[in-house]
């Protein structure tokens, strides 16, 4: 299968394109106090993941609740003033370093669209940051619910039918098996799993799947995908849509 057979690539934004694990290491371990700095990443993501489930509201304003649960489980520093600092750097977690460049490569070729569950201000401040390379975007603030529900990839499917696109023509791109490459490989979806942590343990500050999916096509970055685009452009194969 080649991947210059698509028109569209769907992506994850946090976690994916977003270095979201290491935002948050950075952020518990600066603000929390001694304890923080000295806690393992797996002390921090369990807590966090947990403190996420229980706070699931927008991630423009939910986070220093998950912060504030977290630091209360692991005795951190947890006053009003810090849960806020954790807040705001929510909005600001870094991109991964290869993933401006290659977005900007995979543009010229293809029809990027974003698929997070980031609220529309958190992903403002995303998009941002990755050089705003999307030429449409779904947050969990037009969808009504946050994947790995179904009727997220639903809308998004309904919305870029409405610009032409099949879902036969969509790549969707992800690093979280739990809330992406499962449930689109469920759906019918040719998916692209972005495998963030290969070789490292465990899946950090991404829930656990129950299973997990094989995907269609498996890069360790976003790089690699471009770099795969890349070489079937250089070996004469056409691109079906150039955005």
């Amino acid at each position: 299968m080649e991947l210059t057979r698509f028109k569209v690539m769907t992506f994850d934004v946090v976690g994916t394109l977003i270095d979201f694990e290491t935002g948050v290491l950075n952020a518990v371990r600066g603000l929390g106090g001694e304890r923080a700095a000295a806690a393992s990443d797996d002390e921090i993501f369990e807590p966090y993941k947990r403190g996420r489930d229980k706070f699931y509201g927008r991630s423009s304003f939910a986070m220093k609740d998950v912060y504030l649960s977290l630091a209360t489980e692991l005795g951190f520093v947890k006053d009003d003033a810090t849960a806020e600092a954790f807040q705001l750097a929510v909005l600001r977690w870094p991109a991964f370093s290869d993933s401006v460049e290659a977005l900007a490569r995979l543009r010229k070729n293809f029809r990027l669209v974003a698929m997070t569950n980031a609220d529309r201000t958190a992903f403002s401040g995303y998009s941002d940051t990755l050089g705003n390379p999307f030429h449409d975007s779904v947050t969990c603030d037009e969808a009504r619910c946050a994947k790995p529900n179904p009727q997220f990839f639903a809308f998004n499917n309904g919305r870029q039918s409405a610009f032409g696109f099949k879902q036969s023509e969509i790549l969707h791109v992800a690093q979280s098996q739990h809330h992406d490459i499962g449930v689109a490989k469920g759906l019918g979806y040719t998916t692209c799993w972005i495998e963030r942590r290969q070789g490292q343990k465990g899946f950090g500050g991404t829930p656990e799947p129950k299973v997990l999916t094989k995907p269609d096509f498996h890069f360790s970055s976003v790089k690699q995908l471009a770099d795969a685009v890349d070489m079937e452009l250089a070996a004469g194969v056409k691109p079906i849509c150039a955005a």
